[in-house]
C-alpha cells in the first residue's frame, strides 16, 4: 500500500484547477486555523500557575509535594485492600492504587524527556525513579497479594463480578506472578533491586538515544557544514538525515550518529544481563518468555514463526526491491554504486516518487497541518461523532509556547478528555514521535469519569509568516498513526484506569494507530481534506525501543496484520461509514486493555485468525512492485 496512490488521483484531478487559480485567502475551521498559524508569544505563558493544570507543578519542587501526596494515598489504600473482604471493592481499591501513583508517574515520564528546561527534567526523573520502587516493593507484597488471591480463590464472589473486573483482578494477579510473588523474602528483595537497576539503567539508555554526536568541523568538507547544527569548532550530529539527496551528507550522518559509544554500549549490555537475571530468578526460561506472557502471541515460539514465515514470503520481493535500488544508484552515482545502509531509505523515496511521476513540492501545499488536522477532526466525527476543539491554554499549563491543546468532544456524550499536541521540533526534544498517556481514564466514587488527558510529540518544522507547516505522505502517516492512540484512549471508557485506552498488551496497542494510516492513504479521505495552502551502525546504540518494547518489536508487524484485515473486511468499502466505526469502536477501542485482546480481534472480524493470516494479511498489503516491510526506530 502506498501513499503515492491517492495523492497522484487527488492532484491530477485538481491540478488543471489550481494552475489557473490566482492567490486567495482560503477560510480554516478553528482547529485548522490553530495549526496552521505560528505560535504567539505570551508573557504570561509560564506564569506559576502549573503544568497540565497542576497547581504544584509551577515549581520543580512541585515534584516532591505531588509525589509525597501519592505515596501517603498509597499507603492508606494498601492498608484498605489488606483489611476489606473479598469483593467488587478489592478490584477498586487496587485500580484507585494504581491510578494514584500513575497519574504522578505517567506525567513525570513526560516532563523528565519533554521539558526544555534541565531542572524539570532531572525532577521528573526522580520522580519517576521514586514512584517505580514504589511499585516495585508493591508487586512484591505479601499481604497486599493475599487479599487479591482471596477474592480470585472465592469462585462464588467472582461468578458475581462483571467480565471487566474479573479480567482486571487477574490482570493484577499477573503483575504479582511476574514479580516473583512466590519467592522468599531475600529472592523478592533481589527482584525489587534489579526492577530498581532496570529503571535506572532504562532511563540511561534513553536519554543516551537521543543524544547527539560532535565531531570537529575540519574533519567534514566544508560544504556540507549547513546541513548540520554548527557549534563553534564542532558540528552536532542529532539525526541519520535519511532524506537527504546529498550521498556524503547521509554517509556522514549515519557514521557519526552511529558511532560507537564505550558507556552506552556498556549500559545496553547491563540492562539486557538485569533482564537476563530477573526473568530466571522470578522462573522463566528468559526475558521474552516473561515479556509475552499475556500477549497476542503468548511466547517466542510464535513470534519466530510468525517472523519466519513472513522472512520466506517476502524473500523473492526483498531481493527485487534491493535490485531496483542498485539500479537506481547506479544511475545517481555510476562510480559508486554500491548499495550502502545509508542509501536504502533515500532511494526507496525516490523509486516510489518517480515510479509515481510525482514531486513533494506539488502535494506538500495540500497538506498542511491545518488541513490534515481538519480532515482527522472530519474523519472521527463522520466515524463516533467526536469533534476536535482548540482550547484556550492557562498560563503555566505547557512546557512550550507551540504547544495546542484539544477538547474531545462526543455529540451526545460531551466532553471525552484532551489531547496536548506538542508538534514541533526543539533542540533538546527527542527525535522520536510518540503518544504518552498523563491520565488515564476510569469510573469515579461519585459516578462522574475521570477524563483521559495524552501528549502527543511530533517533531514537524515551524510555520513560517509566509508558509504553514506543509507535511510529507510520511509525515502525515505518522500524525494519524499517533492521532490512533490518542483515540485510543479517548474512546475507552473503560471501569478501570488499569486498563484504560492504550494499557493493553503491546502487540494489541498498536492496532489502532496502525489501521489509522490506511486512512491516512484512502483517496476518499483524502479528498475531504486535501487542499492547497494558498489557495483553497552501532545502530542498537540509537533504539529506544529497546526499552519499552523489549521483546515485543514484532508488535508493530502482527498489529499492521491486525488492521490490515480490520481495514479490508470493514472499512474498504466504506471508509466514513459511521455504523463501522461506531462497532470498531464498541469491539476495539472501548475495551482499553480489559478485554483479552484476541477475544477483540475475533469479535470485530468474526474469527480468530491464525499466525499464517497474520502473514497473509502482511504480503497482501505489499506493493506487488514495489513495497517490502522496512522499518524505522521509531516504528
Amino acid at each position: 500500500m502506498s501513499a503515492y496512490n491517492p495523492l497522484l488521483r487527488l492532484l491530477r484531478a485538481r491540478s488543471a484547477v489550481t494552475l489557473r487559480l490566482c492567490r486567495k485567502v482560503t477560510t480554516w475551521s478553528p482547529v485548522g486555523a490553530a495549526f496552521n498559524a505560528q505560535a504567539v508569544r505570551r508573557s504570561d505563558l509560564f506564569r506559576k500557575n502549573g503544568l497540565f493544570g497542576v497547581p504544584e507543578l509551577s515549581s520543580t519542587e512541585g515534584f516532591d509535594v505531588i509525589q509525597e501526596r501519592a505515596l501517603l494515598e498509597t499507603d492508606q489504600l494498601v492498608e484498605k485492600a489488606c483489611s476489606s473482604s473479598p469483593g467488587a471493592v478489592t478490584v477498586e481499591t487496587f485500580d484507585k492504587l494504581s491510578d494514584s501513583l500513575c497519574r504522578v508517574a505517567d506525567l513525570a515520564d513526560f516532563i523528565k524527556v519533554a521539558h526544555p528546561d534541565p531542572l524539570y527534567r532531572e525532577a521528573a526523573e526522580k520522580t519517576c525513579i521514586n514512584i517505580g520502587t514504589t511499585v516495585e516493593k508493591l508487586n512484591t507484597n505479601v499481604e497486599l497479594c493475599k487479599s487479591l488471591k482471596n477474592l480470585l480463590d472465592n469462585e462464588e464472589i467472582m461468578a458475581k463480578l462483571d467480565p471487566e473486573t474479573r479480567r482486571v483482578a487477574e490482570l493484577f494477579m499477573f503483575d504479582f506472578e511476574i514479580s516473583g510473588i512466590h519467592l522468599d523474602e531475600k529472592q523478592r528483595k533481589e527482584v525489587v533491586n534489579l526492577n530498581v537497576r532496570l529503571l535506572d539503567l532504562s532511563n540511561k539508555f534513553l536519554m543516551g538515544c537521543h543524544m547527539p554526536n560532535r565531531i570537529d568541523k575540519r574533519a567534514l568538507p566544508h560544504h556540507i557544514h549547513q546541513h548540520f547544527i554548527n557549534e563553534g569548532n564542532y558540528v552536532q550530529i542529532g539525526g541519520l538525515h535519511a532524506d537527504a539527496p546529498d550521498d556524503l551528507v547521509r554517509e556522514v550522518a549515519y557514521r557519526i550518529f552511529l558511532y560507537s559509544n564505550g558507556e552506552m554500549m556498556h549500559t545496553l549490555e547491563e540492562l539486557l544481563s538485569c533482564r537476563n537475571k530477573l526473568a530466571r530468578l522470578v522462573g522463566y526460561q528468559s526475558y521474552s518468555h516473561r515479556a509475552l506472557k499475556g500477549t497476542m502471541a503468548k511466547s517466542p515460539d510464535t513470534v519466530m514463526n510468525f517472523l519466519q514465515l513472513l522472512t520466506d514470503k517476502l524473500k523473492d520481493r526483498t531481493e527485487k526491491d534491493f535490485e531496483m535500488m542498485k539500479d537506481m544508484k547506479t544511475k545517481f552515482n555510476p562510480r559508486n554504486a554500491d548499495l550502502m545502509p545509508w542509501d536504502h531509505p533515500y532511494l526507496s523515496g525516490v523509486i516510489r516518487a518517480e515510479r509515481f511521476n510525482i514531486e513533494p513540492s506539488l502535494y506538500s501545499p495540500y497538506f498542511s497541518l491545518g488541513a490534515c488536522m481538519e480532515g482527522l477532526n472530519s474523519l472521527f466525527m463522520q466515524l463516533f461523532g467526536v469533534s476536535l476543539l482548540a482550547e484556550q491554554l492557562n498560563a503555566g499549563e505547557v512546557w512550550s509556547e507551540d504547544v495546542r491543546k484539544l477538547a474531545v468532544v462526543h455529540e451526545t456524550e460531551g466532553l471525552l478528555g484532551y489531547i496536548y499536541c506538542d508538534f514541533f521540533y526543539r533542540p533538546d526534544k527527542p527525535h522520536q514521535d510518540c503518544h504518552f498517556t498523563i491520565r488515564g481514564g476510569r469510573l469515579l466514587d461519585d459516578g462522574q469519569y475521570q477524563l483521559p488527558v495524552v501528549v502527543l510529540m511530533l517533531n514537524l518544522p515551524h510555520p513560517t509568516r509566509s508558509a504553514p507547516t506543509l507535511l510529507t505522505p510520511a509525515m502525515m502517516e505518522n500524525l494519524f498513526h499517533e492521532m490512533g492512540h490518542a483515540m485510543h484512549s479517548m474512546l475507552g471508557r473503560t471501569r478501570y484506569q488499569h486498563v484504560t485506552g492504550t494499557r493493553c498488551v503491546t502487540d494489541f496497542a498498536e492496532v489502532p494507530s496502525i489501521l489509522m494510516e490506511y486512512f491516512a492513504t484512502d483517496y476518499r479521505v483524502i479528498n475531504q481534506f486535501a487542499r492547497h495552502y494558498q489557495t483553497g551502525q552501532a545502530w542498537q546504540l540509537r533504539f529506544s525501543h529497546l526499552v519499552g518494547y523489549g521483546a515485543k518489536y514484532y508488535s508493530y508487524l502482527m498489529s499492521r496484520a491486525v488492521a490490515s484485515m480490520v481495514w479490508r473486511q470493514c472499512f474498504h468499502k466504506d471508509p466514513l461509514s459511521r455504523e463501522t466505526g461506531e462497532r470498531y469502536r464498541r469491539e476495539m477501542l472501548a475495551h482499553g486493555g480489559g478485554k483479552e485482546p484476541m477475544l477483540m480481534v475475533e469479535g470485530m472480524l468474526q474469527k480468530r485468525p491464525s499466525t499464517e493470516d497474520f502473514v497473509d494479511a502482511l504480503v497482501s498489503d505489499l506493493d506487488p512492485d514495489f513495497e517490502t516491510f522496512i522499518m524505522d526506530s521509531d516504528g
